[in-house]
């Protein structure tokens, strides 16, 4: 499944500009593809706008060349697992009975579960380190645990792509990597996977290709190793950095400098 962006513009009102401007993107189909910038840069808005969750002034989201717009919401529910930044949950309900809710566009919600359907679930369950709390209320968990049951809900879809934006935020070190490391495997599994984050570092070890933005615009786009690179990192980011190659892992690696 793949994604793309032709001269996406997105202002919202009151706004003192627009907060999308002319994005141009290509995401492939199986690739771990990253998007990152600073807060207020756009991250979220482009994300919302390829779901069809916001309008474009101007230009068209396309998911697998169809206009994300013309996709029926129980389809792209079955075809695009997404985890947003934020979520309530307004009432009680059980780790297992959330992860639950991943096979609803399949199913139904009446519908009874076959098999296969709780063979997803306890792959996602186990996948994302939540087995042992299946059985616990979801307000009971901590943020990151939290975190994991809802990655689990988008894994127990099946999904052809995932979307996720700051999936790892709440983390300690050992489930933020297992975690990335799911996703990258469901990549070269030849799911799409579109990553929001702020972790520079993990998103050069990861992800194939990255974008930049900055106030709405795409400062930069290719391989971690073509867009890191200090001239533009410090003008987006208004801070001096270091960019080395990482002797463990080949990547880039960025590392704030002191501001004289």
């Amino acid at each position: 499944m793949k994604f793309s962006f032709e001269g996406v513009q997105v202002r919202y009102p009151g706004a003192r500009g627009p907060a999308l401007t002319g994005v141009d993107a290509e995401i492939p189909e199986g690739s771990f593809y990253a998007v990152l910038g600073p807060n207020g840069s756009g991250k979220s808005t482009l994300v919302r706008t390829l779901l069809a969750r916001i309008q474009p002034a101007r230009g068209v989201t396309r998911i697998d060349g169809r206009d994300s717009r013309s996709w029926p919401r129980r389809e792209l529910a079955r075809a695009v697992g997404v985890v947003p930044q934020n979520e309530s949950m307004p009432f009680p309900i059980g780790v297992r009975e959330l992860v639950t809710m991943g096979r609803y566009p399949h199913v139904g919600l009446m519908a009874a579960l076959s098999e296969s359907d709780r063979a997803a679930i306890e792959a996602a369950l186990v996948e994302c380190d939540v087995a042992h709390l299946a059985e616990r209320n979801v307000q009971t968990l901590s943020g990151g645990e939290l975190q994991r049951v809802r990655i689990a809900r988008a894994l127990a879809q099946q999904p052809a792509a995932l979307v996720l934006d700051e999936p790892t935020a709440s983390l300690d070190i050992r489930h933020e990597m297992a975690i990335l490391e799911v996703l990258r495997g469901f990549a070269e599994r030849g799911g799409t996977v579109l990553l929001i984050t702020h972790h520079l570092d993990l998103a050069a070890r990861y992800a194939d290709r990255v974008m930049l933005l900055d106030c709405g615009a795409v400062v930069a786009e290719g391989t971690p190793s073509q867009v890191y690179r200090p001239e533009i990192l410090e003008r987006v980011y208004r801070w001096p950095v270091e960019v080395r190659v990482d002797p463990v892992t080949g990547a880039p690696r960025v590392t704030p400098l002191p501001c004289s």
